[in-house]
């Protein structure tokens, strides 16, 4: 009997003991998290950026403590693009997000110019590159040069990786991006616009005959009147929340694509973001213009490697049809384009093998400067499409 006792008290006191640590574990716990969560809040004031990384590791700290086969590579995907700092959700796409891109792509650009210390500077440097790139562009050999391909062609988003077995100059050259001409009025290339608010600088709020809609007005007419094609241009607004713009502005492209099998050319016209002392200008024949960019989606991250739910089984008809519009540009009209831009999603460059995303110029440029851009567009756009 008294041996019992003396264990029930045994047992009694233990369980105090657990009791108490218990409570000690929870105070600590709970002091930690206030203390987390304060500094959490200033962090997430200062820097998003290492918001999203810290939450991150922090899930992954937690699934560990539940299960270690949670939180090994491959059962958590995130994709971050450096530029912004942003978190993108497992099957939720990008948007682009001109202004950052071009704004690290300029001072990137200025870091290696010494000299450079405005905006024009920078601008006359790029002009320099381009015209280079132009004297040397029609020699194939050159072109199979993979380093001198990059260097002279392209500019490479930190977010994604491309290689020679991928930008293989001589296979590109060799899709056949041509289409016939048509004259029974079904549309044979579409254009519309992802992003129909981005404005330039004398753009009115809420007219979009002033934003890139009516730049797009603009290269379907001549398209039509002075080449022969047959365009459809869808006026859309898709990025009223421009997060979504590309997961809103698919199934709408997608219905247009099944209404009228007859397209065979899709283009999403945009416009970039720069700081307000650059100027993305150029003159062709004594008319002063907005520059362009060619812009193409890999479905690859850096980080990830490919992308497998946003496939893209037209990247390579995608990389073509966009270096042979650039080394057309190169060679009519010097100047006029920027480096091709790879990034590391789709944007819906997916639903077409001939996919044209093209930025005409930034928010800086005024409407008649990104209006008489199209010109030299729709001729570069003929050369290309007609196989001369």
């Amino acid at each position: 009997m008294v041996w019992g006792v003396i264990i029930m008290l045994r047992v009694t006191k233990k369980r105090l003991r657990k009791e108490k640590r218990r409570k000690r574990t929870v105070i600590l716990l709970s002091a930690g998290m206030t203390v987390f969560f304060c500094f959490y809040s200033v962090l997430a004031i200062r820097n998003q950026a290492a918001v999203n990384r810290l939450s991150y590791d922090l899930y992954c700290l937690i699934l560990r403590q539940i299960s270690p086969n949670l939180s090994q590579n491959g059962s958590i995907q995130y994709y971050e693009d450096e530029n912004i700092g942003t978190v993108y959700e497992t099957r939720t796409e990008s948007s682009l997000v001109y202004e950052n891109i071009l704004a690290r792509n300029v001072s990137e650009e200025a870091a290696m110019e010494p000299e450079a210390d405005d905006g024009d500077s920078t601008e006359e440097n790029e002009s320099e590159e381009t015209a280079a790139a132009s004297a040397l562009s029609v020699s194939l050999e050159k072109l199979n040069d993979f380093d001198y391909l990059i260097q002279n062609f392209y500019t490479v988003d930190s977010t994604t990786t491309i290689d020679s077995s991928r930008l293989n100059a001589q296979e590109l050259l060799n899709i056949d991006c041509s289409i016939e001409k048509k004259a029974d009025g079904e549309p044979q290339i579409l254009i519309y616009h992802t992003h129909a608010s981005e404005g330039y600088s004398d753009s009115v709020s809420g007219d979009y005959s002033t934003t890139v809609v009516g730049v797009g007005a603009r290269l379907a007419e001549i398209l039509e009147d002075t080449y022969g094609y047959q365009v459809l241009h869808d006026t859309g607004v898709y990025d009223r929340d421009r997060d979504r713009a590309y997961s809103v502005a698919e199934p709408y492209v997608e219905q247009i694509l099944a209404d009228n099998p007859s397209i065979e050319v899709v283009i999403d016209l945009h416009r970039d973001g720069v700081a307000d002392s650059t100027r993305l200008v150029t003159e062709q024949n004594g008319v002063q213009m907005a520059q362009i960019m060619f812009f193409n989606g890999l479905s690859r991250t850096t980080s990830m490697g490919d992308i497998s739910y946003l496939a893209n089984p037209y990247i390579t008809d995608n990389l073509a049809f966009s270096l042979q519009m650039q080394l057309a540009a190169t060679e009519m009209y010097p100047d006029f384009t920027r480096k091709i831009y790879l990034k590391g999603y789709r944007y819906n460059m997916h639903l077409m093998p001939k996919s044209l995303l093209i930025e005409v110029g930034a928010q800086t440029n005024t409407l008649e400067e990104a209006v008489n851009a199209m010109e030299p567009l729709a001729a570069i756009l003929d050369q290309v499409l007609s196989g001369t």
